[in-house]
């Protein structure tokens, strides 16, 4: 056996480049990497196959309300732990780490903009937020939102992204169900606009409220919608779940959602609906 060896040293070994992190993403669907700021500018949906990755709130509020236009509603609401939750981990010590993680009180946001020259209320959801769980603020949130949207004569349009009650707080969890849905039916009766757009996941109580109660129900291209889970709702039926099950597609195809719209086209589409409804 021979063996070589390098005698000259004319190639140098410079050491290895440092590649920051986070610059490419795996689309969960098709499989294809992506370069994440290629994808940021395209409102995180990935050009080969139209997956919507979940996005923050600030991305959602760019992407709808007119620049310039906004202010944030409600900022000093928080949320407090009157059961004194214990688990694996403090209640109390779960929303300072959210606080922390996403600069947000609590799992919604609410803000008085315009869409195209139209005047809004716009609510969103941040799933990031203890899976964006509804809780008493969520709840409360949610109902002064209402509430200012049919003092001021305007449409509300809600962005939703839950995994569903929080239970952190119990039955104070599950009365942001009623509550919630009796604001809407006052705005409604009086002839205020409600849209729910359901991005990925819309689940739980979300679901079993204001998720369902729009005038127009929206939802984004593939989301996870629907109230138990597929596999509870399996061993309780006792039968093999249908194809795509859960999906937006599926609902709408059943009649629960009235239209799916991709990021891109959800703007100048809510604009359209505005103009049609509030003349």
């Amino acid at each position: 056996m021979t063996w070589f060896r390098r005698k000259d040293k004319n190639i140098t070994d410079k050491g290895k480049k440092n590649i920051p992190s986070g610059l490419w993403i795996k689309c969960p669907t098709c499989s294809e990497i992506q370069y994440k700021p290629e994808l940021d500018k395209n409102y995180s949906v990935c050009r080969h196959c139209g997956h919507h990755f979940r996005v923050s709130t600030k991305i959602y509020r760019d992407l709808l309300l007119d620049e310039g236009s906004f202010s944030e509603l409600f900022k000093n609401i928080k949320p407090t732990d009157p059961l004194e939750f214990k688990a694996e981990k403090k209640y109390s010590d779960q929303l300072v780490t959210a606080q922390s993680k996403t600069k947000q009180n609590d799992a919604i946001s609410c803000y008085n903009g315009k869409i195209n020259n139209h005047d809004i209320i716009l609510a969103i959801m941040n799933f990031s937020f203890i899976g964006g769980s509804m809780g008493s603020v969520v709840g409360e949130l949610v109902s002064r939102a209402i509430e200012s949207a049919r003092d001021k004569k305007i449409p509300l349009i809600l962005i939703c992204a839950s995994g569903g009650a929080r239970m952190q707080e119990s039955s104070l969890s599950l009365l942001q169900l009623a509550k919630t849905s009796s604001k809407l039916a006052r705005f409604q009766e009086s002839g205020g606009l409600f849209i729910p757009i359901l991005t990925d996941p819309t689940t739980g109580g979300v679901t079993a409220s204001y998720g369902m109660l729009g005038d127009i129900i929206l939802a984004e291209p593939g989301a996870l919608i629907g109230f138990a889970g597929p596999r509870v709702i399996k061993q309780t039926i006792g039968q093999d779940l249908p194809e795509g099950f859960q999906r937006a597609e599926f609902l709408k195809e059943k009649g629960f959602v009235d239209h799916i719209v991709s990021r891109q086209k959800m703007k100048d589409l809510l604009s359209r609906i505005i103009e049609l409804l509030t003349k």
